[in-house]
């Protein structure tokens, strides 16, 4: 089968993540993966499309994986909001994320379950991200229902380089990448820094975001060996969501602030190692984390006379490890290709609580816990070349969760356990050298919170109140197809569906995630890509859902369900020097409550990009939100109070509005 890999236009990369270690030359777009994937909708990203992309935030990476929106609805040190098939993700909740090796989600997090705070990573030192919707493969574990993402770090940066961005209120960044040959390896070092002060009328966000990044790479006994030190810390004020009357009243303007005294500070420290060869792979690595978050989303709801602001902390080390094996067979002269793999992960949480405050002082313990939770995973994929067009994938999962809660509350300590098989299954048939055709079904799960799993007691009102699952099962399947012609056009198309035991909604009043209902969805995704010239090029994306709770009656929508995504862009190379990029991101109206009577507006934003190059240097202007759009981030549909408002509160719109249009002026040197 066709081993081309169509990331982005003429740069190199290596990718890990296939079964074999090759270096590949990378042509387009990520989704001419015939012969390679198992789905329609799962693909690379290569840095070209990193580094070419606008982007108001580095984090909004993850919004090249076609049908995926990244938002925000707090301060610019927080995680961000994620929507991908019909999913309001809130911070990671469905999607597992993981780079080197390491994951990314946080299990039993103080502001919630799966938090993916993406700001550790420094974009430039990526060199690939490879994506999966659903759950498929045998190698997806926990928060994987909708889908997952792996990012790999660069191992041979194409360039040296200093880069400095300036921009509106404040916006400073400055990143130094180099990299030298030590031995028979490269050693690779980079550092971030960024501040920002945010278009707010009332705070400055007086971000200061540190990231620092050490690696090594080369070969051992055979195989490939990286060594990774990464470093990270952040401080930030926040201009949370606000309700619609304050503005109506003339209170705040859209940008401003109710509670002044939001925001927090959060550090990510970790090392990890990874080697690969020729069948086997093996990592291991540790993290210490740290957030403390300090929100207030319901005002004078709760505490009349101090205000409902309270503080949520997390502080713990993450460890783990895991290996796979590689080997083929012949059976009954059908070649087959196996993957065998085990993994391991600790969090030991230290202190994981929730306070409430008045201006980031402490008044009182609203719940305080220490917590370990251990996961032992192994997994067995076997891959049947039946013919020479026809595959298939079996696989099986088994996963093993035990966590010990130590609370504050001795009602709601305890120790929970839970295990559960997951088997997937894929059939591949490619109609031409051009078209490919798959089908799909797979288990996958989350996991939910540990305290959730122990509680007996309500800590607020100390009522009784019920148990949760450990961990909860997904199942789905998918019909696709792609097309690709490697001169003009690239196609994929996918015919989805997805169930989930127990959903995992965002509790507005509360800040954190609770199990809900069972839910049910399916959609389709559509990603074309169309190359006019060979300086021209045009690309679409859209993906529609439909998703409910599995309930009777009429309250069976799905709180933050998203029903389209939609983005487009046009890249134009003017000369060799020159380049331009222009997109638009449509989300459509969210739903807000159960009944389906309250939706947001959508949201259509368009950003822009141009730079000139040299062999040794490089400048770029970024135009975000070019058409200065008012929408919204979010929206949340719950009851607050202000000053002088009923005792029982308002039912009213919460929203965080998108950031004004703003300019930012990049420039690079290249070494």
């Amino acid at each position: 089968m066709n081993k081309l890999l169509l990331l982005t236009s003429c740069i190199f990369c290596h990718q890990h993540a296939l079964a074999n270690i090759e270096k590949i030359t990378v042509y387009g777009h990520r989704t001419g993966l015939i012969g390679e994937s198992i789905s329609a909708s799962s693909g690379i990203i290569g840095q070209g499309e990193i580094e070419d992309r606008p982007m108001l935030r580095s984090t909004e990476m993850l919004e090249l994986i076609p049908g995926m929106a990244v938002t925000q609805h707090s301060g610019s040190g927080k995680a961000n909001q994620y929507f991908i098939r019909g999913f309001n993700l809130d911070h990671g909740t469905d999607f597992a994320t993981h780079i080197d090796g390491m994951p990314i989600n946080m299990r039993s997090h103080g502001h919630g379950q799966g938090y993916t705070d993406l700001n550790f990573i420094i974009p430039e030192t990526i060199a690939t991200v490879s994506y999966k919707k659903g759950s498929y493969a045998a190698s997806q574990g926990d928060f994987s229902a909708a889908g997952s993402a792996y990012f790999n770090l660069a191992d041979n940066p194409k360039h040296q380089q200093l880069d400095f961005t300036l921009g509106e209120n404040n916006y400073l960044r400055a990143v130094a990448l180099g990299h030298t040959n030590v031995g028979n390896g490269n050693l690779i070092a980079a550092a971030e820094w960024q501040g920002y002060d945010g278009p707010w009328q009332d705070i400055d966000e007086d971000v200061n975001k540190k990231n620092a990044l050490l690696r090594y790479a080369g070969n051992l006994a055979n195989g490939s060996l990286s060594i990774t030190a990464m470093a990270y810390d952040n401080q930030w004020n926040s201009a949370d969501q606000i309700p619609q009357r304050a503005v109506d009243q003339g209170i705040i303007s859209e940008l401003g602030s109710l509670d002044k005294t939001l925001g927090g500070s959060s550090s990510r420290y970790s090392l990890s190692t990874n080697w690969q060869g020729q069948n086997l792979s093996a990592n291991a690595y540790i993290i210490d984390y740290d957030l403390s978050l300090y929100s207030n989303f319901s005002y004078f709801l709760n505490d009349p006379l101090n205000g409902d602001q309270f503080k949520q902390r997390d502080s713990r080390t993450i460890s783990g490890a895991a290996v796979s094996y590689q080997f083929a067979q012949q059976i009954s002269q059908i070649p087959v290709a196996h993957t065998v793999g085990v993994d391991l992960r600790n969090d030991n949480i230290d202190k994981v609580g929730l306070y409430n405050t008045q201006a980031r002082e402490r008044l009182s313990t609203v719940r305080e816990d220490d917590i370990s939770e251990t996961s032992y995973s192994a997994y067995w994929q076997s891959m049947f070349s039946l013919t020479e067009r026809l595959e298939a994938t079996v696989g099986v999962r088994y996963d093993y969760f035990d966590a010990q809660v130590n609370s504050d509350n001795t009602f709601n300590s305890g120790d929970a356990d839970d295990d559960l098989v997951s088997l997937k299954a894929s059939l591949n048939y490619l109609f031409t050298d051009n078209v490919a055709g798959y089908l799909n079904w797979g288990q996958g799960f989350h996991s939910n919170d540990a305290r959730g799993a122990t509680i007996n007691q309500d800590p607020v009102n100390l009522e009784p109140t019920d148990k949760v699952d450990l961990l909860v099962k997904s199942e789905g399947g998918e019909l696709g197809v792609r097309y690709f012609d490697e001169k003009h056009f690239n196609l994929s198309a996918a015919l989805w569906w997805l169930s989930l035991d127990s959903e995992l909604l965002f509790v507005g009043d509360a800040g954190n995630t609770e199990a809900s209902d069972a839910s049910k969805r399916y959609g389709i995704e559509l990603s074309a890509y169309y190359w006019l010239n060979e300086t021209l090029s045009i690309d679409a994306e859209a993906s529609f859902t439909h998703s409910r709770l599995d309930i009777s009656g009429n309250n069976d929508r799905v709180e933050g369900a998203v029903p389209v995504v939609a983005s487009s862009g046009i890249n134009w190379h003017l000369s060799e020097q020159w380049q331009s990029s222009i997109r638009v991101r449509y989300i459509g109206k969210r739903m807000l409550n159960d009944d389906g009577s309250k939706r947001s507006e959508p949201l259509t934003v368009v950003n822009g990009l141009v730079s000139y190059q040299q062999t040794h240097w490089k400048v770029g202007l970024e135009l975000l939100n070019m058409f200065d759009s008012t929408d919204h981030d979010i929206d949340y549909y719950y009851a607050s109070r202000l000053a002088g408002e009923p005792s029982e509160g308002i039912e009213d719109n919460h929203f965080h509005p998108i950031e004004p249009r703003t300019i930012r002026l990049n420039l690079s040197f290249l070494f």
